[in-house]
């Protein structure tokens, strides 16, 4: 399945109507998500055995909330996905590096 794929199939669950709400639910459902894979991990201090199919779930349901979200904005998660990876390649031209990271070019975000 490619993103476009996903997100097209991803579109058909939204409920919100108003490109604002798609947005907001979109942001709120990140943060939401993202706090319950991170509870997966926290568990553990508790005792708990980390639950890998779980932790799947959870971000699975973080992909959603990122397509709803460049849905709501008209992005395709192609696109996305490909602008991040160029971005990546100019920062870490030989693949991750300490000091590049320490040490970005002015308007690197």
């Amino acid at each position: 399945m490619t993103g476009n794929e996903y997100q097209n199939l991803a579109a058909r669950t939204i409920a919100c109507i108003k490109k604002e709400h798609k947005i907001a639910h979109a942001l709120h459902g990140m943060s939401a998500e993202v706090g319950e894979l991170h509870g997966l991990y926290q568990k553990k201090y508790q005792g708990h055995k980390f639950d890998e199919e779980h932790a799947k779930k959870e971000v699975g349901d973080i992909l959603w909330m990122i397509a709803e979200y460049c849905t709501a904005n008209g992005w395709n998660l192609e696109d996305i996905m490909e602008l991040n990876i160029e971005k990546l390649k100019a920062r870490y031209p030989d693949g991750f590096s300490a000091e590049r990271s320490l040490h970005r070019r002015a308007g690197d975000v």
